[in-house]
């Protein structure tokens, strides 16, 4: 009897730890998910887009910063959003509307690439 008592207790220890972290899961975005529901953020650093593919979802609120000494643009390669030329610190914000995949580059640095996945 003891032997499964043990086990009823593990057992009901699992299902409190698994119930946190739902709970706590349903109320933050973890670093793996890179979405967000109103805005995220994409840092312009060392001739890069980081995170380089950041999925969001409709309605959602991109905002490119750069962070790097020298300036950078954001420009879709649909035509969809274009930014000015930023210098250091200086913001980018574009609200997606549609879902869809919308690849940019920087068009100072055009080997600098990035998407937004916007389901």
């Amino acid at each position: 009897m003891k032997g499964k008592n043990v086990w009823v207790a593990s057992f009901a220890a699992v299902v409190m730890i698994a119930i946190v972290l739902l709970l706590a899961g349903s109320s933050s975005v973890t670093a793996n998910d890179q979405s967000s529901a109103a805005t995220s953020e994409v840092k312009i650093d060392n001739f890069s887009f980081g995170p380089q593919t950041l999925t969001v979802p409709v309605g959602a609120t991109v905002t490119w910063t750069n962070r790097d000494d020298i300036p950078h643009t954001s420009v879709s390669t649909d035509g969809v959003f274009k930014s000015k030329v930023m210098d250091t610190n200086e913001t980018f914000s574009y609200t997606f509307a549609k879902a869809g995949t919308y690849p940019y580059y920087c068009s100072i640095h055009p080997k600098m690439t990035g998407q937004v996945v916007v389901k």
